[in-house]
């Protein structure tokens, strides 16, 4: 492999760019992750950021072993400055094609790199949807990054120990709805949602 499948570097300056229009009043503002604001999703972002930045680069450890549901995510007074950065370096780090071959771990699951990848597409377009919509924004995400995160959603969907750990249950949308709608709704999510 001489080039890595997908740039997470379009998606990632989109997440940041939604970020970057949150304002200190906004924190508390619901979003379409029940009891999850602005604020929670926000910390998330940063800490998967973070988690996906080392599983791309085989840093295993703490950043890379923690469950992502097991505790609330903490915003650090110092998120503006470090989200971006933080997003800036998952997006470098996933340019290494190595990234994207053997073993790794995020969020406590060991997976392949090519895996791990597609998952942090989705994680980075259906989270931007989400502070999107809580922030009542437009939004389009990076095509590339959307076709990828639409794919690993489909396979999520359709495995029978899908469970509702990371998804809520798949809302039926319409076959000619918009591919971002398709993916929002087989995240679980509801594309009408509004805050």
């Amino acid at each position: 492999m001489t080039d890595s499948p997908l740039d997470l570097g379009p998606q990632a300056r989109i997440v940041a760019r939604l970020a970057e229009a949150v304002t200190d009043e906004q924190l508390a503002a619901p979003t379409p992750c029940p009891d999850t604001p602005v604020r929670h999703l926000l910390g998330h972002l940063l800490h998967l950021s973070i988690a996906f930045r080392d599983a791309a680069r085989k840093d295993l450890g703490a950043t890379t072993g923690t469950n992502p549901n097991a505790t609330v995510p903490d915003l650090p007074p110092s998120w503006r400055e470090d989200l971006p950065k933080a997003l800036d370096e998952l997006a470098d780090a996933w340019r290494d094609p190595t990234a994207w071959t053997g073993q790794t771990r995020a969020g406590g699951v060991d997976l392949p790199g090519e895996i791990a990848g597609a998952v942090a597409a989705d994680e980075l377009v259906i989270h931007a949807w989400d502070l999107a919509r809580a922030l009542d924004l437009d939004y389009t995400p990076d095509l590339p990054a959307l076709a990828s995160a639409y794919s690993f959603l489909l396979a999520a969907a359709e495995d029978p120990n899908r469970g509702n750990g990371l998804f809520g249950p798949v809302i039926e949308v319409p076959p000619e709805a918009p591919l971002l709608d398709r993916a929002v709704g087989l995240s679980g999510r509801d594309p009408e949602w509004r805050a």
